[in-house]
């Protein structure tokens, strides 16, 4: 069993006592109740038993501790238990500030933008400075505020991306997929938006593999991104909320059996080179910095050694895990905000999302 929690979380109804193994290879997150007054007080429990009887869950260590720092973690800031919204916002834009340095221009590039970093004196430009202001309130995820107060859900990172023109929060949803007995992907929620004017609030499904912090696809179906509203709602209905966790919990339970699916699915040298092919075919990566024939060996060496390789070697599962971990650590280089961009938004999550369907359709065949 991992080490348990350093200290109560005083946010919570229990503490962190860390994860058991079982006969069967099985593992389960341990903790112990600690609310006052309470009937099962001191007793040890499960996540289950704790969800059941609505009393609020600690921050769980991964069963993985050597996972590495997540794609975004150096964009983002770890919360502790804020109750809205708002409060995740402003926690964020506290720690973001900018630097005025130009970096050197990419060769071949004249275009130079301003990098982003703490100041050595901790202030923020005056050109940028209204914009902060504007995203201090953080009303535009005002509707999710209910699900927290629910402990339907745990506001746990926020972050901006750029100069302003995106934040983020990555809202973490009770329970977790247990994938093959030992593989924990958790549930999570990505809400974002932007303040340029240019979109709507979006709600985007993250399930996000524990033990090599990869973010596994974004958008299930056409149903995993979802469109709010106008960005300037100042208030929600809570219906929107309640309609969003819904759909999330549905949508979890679908890719649930999709992913176990995959775990049990044998495939060959063969088959996977066949996927991978077919993932990155000739001149998909014509025009840009890695070859073909670079990305499809990388996939393949992930595919035998990459992040949790032992648990998903030899299976579909194991294959699309090793296109995830490229997507996501290692098909962009350099400026974290173009990467996490990427992974969320652009070129990684397509490569993730065609990764997915290919997937599929072997599942099914």
């Amino acid at each position: 069993m991992p080490r348990p929690t350093t200290s109560p979380d005083p946010d919570s109804d229990a503490t962190f006592l860390g994860w058991q193994d079982s006969l069967s290879g099985d593992i389960f997150p341990l903790y112990t109740v600690t609310a006052s007054d309470h009937p099962l007080r001191h007793s040890t429990v499960s996540d289950v038993t704790l969800r059941k009887m609505h009393l609020r869950i600690p921050r769980t260590l991964s069963p993985y501790p050597d996972a590495g720092p997540a794609p975004w973690h150096d964009l983002g800031i770890e919360l502790h238990h804020p109750k809205t919204a708002r409060e995740a916002i402003g926690s964020a834009i506290a720690e973001y500030t900018f630097s005025n340095r130009q970096p050197p221009a990419n060769a071949g590039s004249t275009h130079h933008a301003p990098a982003t970093g703490r100041t050595e004196d901790g202030t923020i430009p005056d050109d940028v400075r209204t914009r902060f202001e504007s995203l201090q309130n953080g009303d535009d995820f005002a509707f999710f505020d209910a699900l927290v107060d629910k402990q339907e859900a745990v506001y746990e990172t926020a972050g901006v991306l750029g100069l302003g023109d995106r934040i983020w929060i990555l809202a973490k949803l009770s329970g977790y997929i247990k994938v093959h007995h030992n593989d924990i992907v958790d549930k999570y929620l990505l809400l974002t938006s932007s303040h340029n004017g240019t979109s709507h609030v979006r709600v985007k499904l993250t399930p996000i593999r524990a033990i090599c912090n990869n973010t596994l696809t974004s958008t299930f179906r056409g149903a995993g991104d979802v469109h709010i509203g106008p960005a300037h709602h100042t208030t929600r209905d809570s219906d929107q909320g309640d309609e969003v966790l819904a759909l999330s919990h549905s949508l979890y339970r679908q890719l649930d059996v999709i992913f176990n699916g995959m775990a049990a699915t044998k495939i060959s040298v063969e088959q996977l080179q066949g996927y991978v092919q077919a993932l990155v075919p000739d001149g998909e990566e014509a025009e840009n910095e890695s070859t073909d024939e670079t990305m499809r060996n990388s996939v393949l060496r992930l595919h035998d050694s990459g992040k949790g390789a032992n648990l998903s070697r030899g299976t579909l599962w194991g294959a699309f895990n090793s296109v995830t971990e490229y997507a996501d650590h290692m098909m962009l280089r350099g400026d974290s905000t173009n990467r996490l961009n990427s992974i969320w938004f652009g070129r990684g999550e397509q490569l993730k999302l065609k990764a997915f369907h290919l997937a599929e359709q072997m599942l099914r065949a």
